[in-house]
């Protein structure tokens, strides 16, 4: 049509996208879609070459104004994105390909659900992907956690599914949280209460802070248990204070952090994100060993605070089989995976029919393990 010009573009930094264009994009306040939390990480040196990230974002314009968008990046790794794929690089590598780059429709370091493909043409967008993957001769593209109700590839012949779980809280019109508590079997109700009870006896009190409820001082301490938890485990700590700083400026209302102290001195936290619906549970450190209160502070607060300001869900991050003792009930994720060489899309779709079915199975055993004596209503069991 002559009136109306759309074209494709992509962009090598979110920042030459206006913030108000994208963020009238997001179908809600999901906090990791934010212009302000993905800008923040190219501006606050987490997303860097050297990390394997390079931004790449798509974006759709009609007359010049942006009518669709996706945060994407060219990936030299797999690093950061809890969609494990190494096996499938490892045979690309065996057998004489390239699986690196790749495009990867994502959240970086966030395996959170959400929307992908924001704007009403999410058809003109997933061709978009599927033409640069071609275009520059990549291995695959990837929408990684896309949540339920959002759209996704209509096309099961060249972008695959793949599955997981998570675990996730739901509230069921609790009053508070002996209420949450009245609805689980006998033996859990009364572990919880025991878990509780041992970690106040030993001191510690928990304070919900915002992100400009938070000094300088609060900043350091909690830089300093997020990079303590990942230093431990041999991993790097792919944020950097100044992001965590600049969340709490720029959106102070959608960062809640969790401050524990013992006898008055901090000892632990635990940072998340709330949109208008949901809590989401990030990073936990500790810089004194205190049994029970990693379930306290990432757990148990966090749910107590969903029920005080009228949340829907509480999402607590990725894996985690032991939280389902504790009211978190499976969750299936999905993820959607457009390989180019016929012959090895060919042979991924073999092997996660077989994961399918494993996936399928350990879904069945996770229900078996619910706590609830009923199941909380907005919960359909799926296997």
């Amino acid at each position: 049509m002559s009136g109306d010009r759309r074209r494709i573009a992509f962009h090598a930094q979110l920042a030459e996208i206006p913030p108000v264009a994208w963020d009238a994009l997001r179908p809600d306040d999901n906090p990791f879609l934010s212009h302000a939390f993905l800008a923040g990480l190219e501006r606050h040196g987490c997303i860097r070459a050297d990390l394997g990230w390079q931004p790449h974002h798509l974006a759709l314009y009609e007359n010049e104004h942006l009518a669709g968008a996706a945060p994407v990046y060219l990936k030299a790794n797999s690093h950061g994105e809890f969609v494990f794929d190494w096996a499938w690089a490892d045979a690309f590598e065996r057998h004489g390909f390239d699986y690196y780059p790749k495009l990867l429709c994502a959240v970086p370091y966030s395996p959170v659900c959400g929307p992908r493909l924001l704007g009403r043409d999410c058809a003109r967008l997933l061709g978009a992907l599927r033409g640069e993957c071609e275009r520059h001769g990549l291995s695959s593209v990837h929408l990684n956690f896309t949540a339920p109700g959002q759209a996704i590839p209509e096309d099961p012949e060249h972008w695959l599914e793949r599955n997981d779980w998570q675990f996730h809280w739901h509230n069921d019109g609790y009053r508070d949280f002996d209420d949450f508590l009245a609805a689980l079997l006998p033996k859990k109700r009364k572990n919880l209460r025991q878990e509780r009870a041992r970690v106040a006896a030993q001191g510690v009190e928990i304070d919900a802070l915002r992100g400009d409820e938070l000094d300088d001082d609060d900043w350091r301490f909690i830089y300093a248990c997020y990079a303590a938890t990942f230093e431990e485990k041999g991993n790097y700590p792919a944020l950097t204070e100044s992001f965590l700083r600049h969340l709490g400026t720029a959106m102070p209302h959608q960062v809640v952090v969790f401050l524990a102290r013992q006898h008055g001195e901090r000892v632990a936290m635990a940072f998340c994100l709330r949109s208008a619906t949901t809590l989401y549970g990030r990073y936990w450190g500790c810089l004194r060993e205190i049994p029970g209160l990693h379930f306290e502070a990432c757990y148990y607060q966090g749910i107590a605070y969903c029920l005080r300001e009228g949340l829907q869900r509480f999402e607590p991050g990725a894996q985690g089989q032991h939280k389902i003792a504790r009211g978190f009930l499976p969750q299936r994720t999905r993820s959607f995976h457009f390989v180019a060489h016929a012959d090895f899309r060919a042979a991924i779709r073999r092997s996660l029919a077989a994961e399918h079915v494993q996936v399928s199975h350990w879904g069945e055993s996770l229900w078996a393990q619910s706590p609830f004596t009923t199941l909380p209503s907005a919960v359909t069991p799926t296997a």
